[in-house]
Order: C-alpha cells, then structure tokens, then sequence
C-alpha cells in the first residue's frame, strides 16, 4: 500500500513510478479523492465545533428558562449537514483505498527498465551444465519409467495439474525439504515455523493476493484461503505488532504445501510438474528495520544460492526488469536453475524485497530503542526453495543414460545412504 501524504507531495514522481510498471498515470484521480475527502472532513469539524457552540447556548438558555426551540432546530441541521459531510468523506476515503490497493510497489532505481522476461539481467553463472553423452530425458519421462510418477492416477484423483510420487521418488522429495530446512535453520538462521494452510482474508491482503488477484487462488465453502506460499502466514506473524528493534531482522522459514488456482500460462508446460496447483516450497521471510533490508535481500538470496550449490546443480541468478517484478516486490532476484531434458533455464526461487509496502498493508510497524513507534518494518520473502523444482533439477542433472538417478551427497543422509534410483 501507498502512502497518500508521500503522493501528494511529489504526483509526477508517482505517476512515472507506474508508468515503469506500465500503467497509465493514476495520480490525480487519487488526489481528487484525497481532496474532496478533506474538504468534507474539514466541512464537518467546522459543523461540529459550530454544534458544540450551539448546544452551549441551549443548555445555558435552558438554565434562564429561555426558550430554546430555535436554537435546536439549528443544532440538529446542522448536526444533519455534518453527517452528511462525514459520509463523503468515507466514501471519498473507500474511493482512494480502493485504487491505491490495487496499485504494484514502487521499483527501486536499480531495477532495469522493459515490459517482460527479456529485459531481465543475468548478474551470474554458477557450475557449468553437464556433458552427458547422450540425449537427457525429461523429468517426467524419467519418473514415468520408473513407475515412481504417475500423473494418471493424479488425474483420477483430483484433475490435472497434479502428480503421485511413490516410493524413493516420495523418498527423495521429502528428503529435499528435510534438508532445506535444516540448512536454513542450522546454518542461516532462521527460525521453523509451522503455520496454517487456510488464512483468512485479512492475512492475504496483507501480503498482496487480495483484492487483485483473488482468481490465482483457491477459496473454501468457509471462505478462508489455501496459501499461495507459506509467505503469507510467516509475513502475517507481524500483522498489527509493533516489534522492538532488537528482534529485527526476524528471520522466519516454513516447508509446507502451497495451492495456486493458476497454474501459469495456458499451453505452457502442460506436462510434468513444474506448473501445478499444489507443490511443495520452503519458504523463507524476513522482518527487518528498513536500514537493513537491500543487506538482508542479498543474504536471503545467498541463502537460497547455497540449497543449489550443496545440490551441485547449475543455476544462474536474474534480476528482474519492471515489467517482470512482482506487484508486492520492490526488486527481485531470481534463480534459475539448468534443466538439460529442456535444454532451458528456469526458476526455482524469486527473492523479493518489499520494502514497506505489505507492512504497511498489514499495519507492521517497530519500536526504536527510544521506546517510540518509528515507523513500519521492510519484509523480505523468497523461496529457499521450490521443492518440486529441485526434485525436476536433481532428476535431470543426476540422470543416468540407463535412466537411474544419482542421489547428490547432501541428500544421501536423509535417504538412508541410498545413493542411486532406478527401476
């Protein structure tokens, strides 16, 4: 969310903010509301000190035994007028929420100008793609060989768009997790949290999906929400706080289940796991004080980094242009990782730094050491990372020309020392 008073001094500013965002300038239909909500506001305070003036005189003329009659038709008309301008005023006030809701987080200076993936910038290139020797497969023709991924079955059981994985296949996704979780807690420290997986309509809007883009998720009989990202519950543990310095950063990570209503672009990777409506991600977030958090964006991406490099996987990290950042992001890098059955490079994680525009939705503010409120945290998310994607990176990368899969050393303590899949 934007703060009104920082558009009303500097519109143009605003206006080619969004401009970067492709959007059409928007800054004097905000400020038209804006004034017309405090000229009504103004109107009203001006009623109600004249009504008080008024009420003064009736209960003074009622102690003289004066007639008053004229005197409180007055005080009601005007007390009618007043409510009349204090209902203009809300609306004027819903009338500048509702637009400034809708509208993406400023792009820092750095963010490169362009409409779409094209303009991103790759910033490097990690470990080099492996030289096979023969033709790689694809993930799921892998999985489909071995018969430990079957999205028939899946199919039969909930729709398409989504998968059974069976034995070390099942084995070796949670065994990415589990590892995940354990490098981010005992080496990056950040806390593990289990959180719910439906939330309410505040806790959503808070981090952005709503009202913009209710249509990408799914939504209960209850009308609670499955969570998009576990970056909802874990940014929304400072809904309505006021945090003490001290605490900050907050550094926060979940493994859970995440469920998207839309499933990426229709036609586009219809086979296969890499777009479907329930995954599995760890998630991680961070609350910090605002002088902190471009430091804390390349620690958190570092974090991430780090999953890829244990996996020996080939990745590469991506700053996003302005066409291709997230709305509630005011600067993302993100990492993509090399998958020789597409021959492609494609994302594994997204970390974004918000700056203070979801804190603000959510009304998430800190305390300095003075004891003041001083102003509204900066929150940071990112996967750390996607765990469907890495299991399609670790079966591509580790494939073997007889279709086995070499398990990666960092996972084999969690798979019981098996080191090799195959049929």
């Amino acid at each position: 969310m934007h703060d009104i008073r920082a558009i009303r001094d500097d519109p143009a500013a605003f206006d080619a903010a969004m401009q970067r965002r492709g959007l059409a300038a928007v800054s004097s239909r905000l400020l038209e509301s804006d004034n017309l909500r405090r000229t009504a506001q103004s109107l009203a305070q001006d009623l109600q000190t004249r009504r008080n003036e008024i009420s003064r005189r009736i209960g003074e003329g009622k102690r003289r035994g004066e007639e008053t009659s004229t005197l409180e038709r007055e005080a009601a008309a005007l007390q009618s007028d007043r409510e009349t301008h204090e209902e203009e005023a809300k609306r004027q006030e819903q009338a500048v929420k509702a637009l400034l809701e809708t509208l993406p987080n400023l792009l820092d200076a750095d963010v490169p100008d362009g409409a779409d993936e094209r303009s991103n910038v790759v910033l490097k290139e990690v470990g080099a793609p492996r030289d096979f020797g023969f033709a790689p497969k694809q993930h799921f023709e892998l999985g489909e060989a071995l018969g430990l991924m079957d999205f028939s079955l899946a199919a039969k059981l909930a729709g398409s768009r989504f998968v059974v994985l069976r034995g070390a296949l099942a084995r070796l996704e949670r065994a990415l997790g589990q590892f995940m979780l354990d490098l981010h807690t005992g080496e990056h420290g950040y806390e593990e949290a289990s959180v719910p997986l439906l939330v309410n309509d505040a806790a959503v809007y808070g981090t952005g999906q709503l009202p913009k883009f209710a249509d990408d998720l799914f939504r209960t009989t209850d009308n609670s929400w499955l969570i998009p990202t576990a970056e909802v519950p874990l940014t929304n543990f400072a809904a309505g706080e006021i945090l003490p310095a001290k605490i900050l950063p907050l550094r926060l990570t979940a493994l859970t289940d995440c469920f998207r209503a839309e499933a990426g672009a229709a036609g586009r990777d219809t086979r296969g796991m890499l777009r479907q409506h329930q995954f599995r991600k760890v998630e991680l977030v961070s609350l910090t004080h605002p002088d902190d958090s471009a430091a804390e964006h390349e620690r958190m991406t570092r974090s991430a980094e780090t999953v890829l490099e244990r996996l020996g996987l080939p990745y590469r990290r991506v700053l996003l242009c302005a066409g291709d950042t997230g709305f509630s992001a005011a600067k993302t890098f993100d990492l993509e990782v090399w998958l020789p059955g597409q021959q492609a490079w494609r994302e594994i994680s997204s970390c974004s730094n918000c700056r203070d525009f979801q804190a603000r939705r959510m009304n998430a503010r800190f305390r300095g050491a003075d004891g003041k409120v001083a102003g509204f945290v900066h929150t940071l998310n990112g996967s750390g990372v996607a765990v469907g994607r890495a299991l399609i990176a670790v079966m591509e990368n580790y494939q073997q020309a007889d279709g086995a899969i070499i398990i990666p050393d960092a996972l084999r303590p969690y798979l019981g020392g098996l080191s090799r899949i195959s049929g």
